[in-house]
């Protein structure tokens, strides 16, 4: 019997591990270039709870298996507040593992959209495993409504560039 990891709200002691865990999701996906401070703004803020929350998964203060961050904000045309995903990044040690570390932090967001009362917007923004990923989450949140385009980048670029010319 395997044991169902716990996705648990970040708190401030996780900034760290968070970091780790983020930094490795941008130059992984990131089509441009990331920005530390800017991330770390980010981070800070949800695991405060400012404007938005953290799930992860693992130990305070300890190394974490997987992170999502989720931030409120609003469409462009409403002042009503959604729950945006801003990341969600599992660790590669854990993404073949049996209890699937992204539906459980997929379920997350949901739980904590369903808690605050405001519709949650969840997408997928990659050019790796992309089908995989959009099948996970038809499953988690049903059909989608729409999809990304990008044009003149693909994820993984900006670290496949910076790799090459080292």
């Amino acid at each position: 019997m395997h044991d169902t990891p716990l996705v648990r709200t970040g708190v401030p002691a996780d900034v760290d591990n968070v970091m780790e865990l983020a930094l490795a999701g941008a130059k992984e996906n990131g089509f441009l270039e990331f920005n530390p401070a800017k991330i770390l703004g980010e981070i800070w803020s949800a695991l405060n709870r400012h404007h938005g929350l953290m799930g992860v998964i693992g130990p305070v203060g300890g190394k974490l298996e997987a992170a999502i961050l989720l931030r409120m904000g609003q469409m462009w045309y409403s002042d009503a507040s959604v729950l945006e995903e801003k990341a969600i990044f599992v660790d590669p040690a854990f993404r073949k593992a049996h209890v699937g570390r992204a539906r459980l932090l997929s379920d997350f967001s949901k739980q904590a959209a369903d808690g605050l009362g405001v519709p949650l917007i969840i997408g997928v923004l990659s050019n790796h495993r992309t089908e995989s990923k959009v099948r996970l989450y038809k499953r988690q949140f049903g059909e989608p409504a729409g999809a990304f385009f990008l044009y003149g980048a693909h994820t993984g670029e900006w670290r496949e560039a910076v790799e090459g010319t080292q």
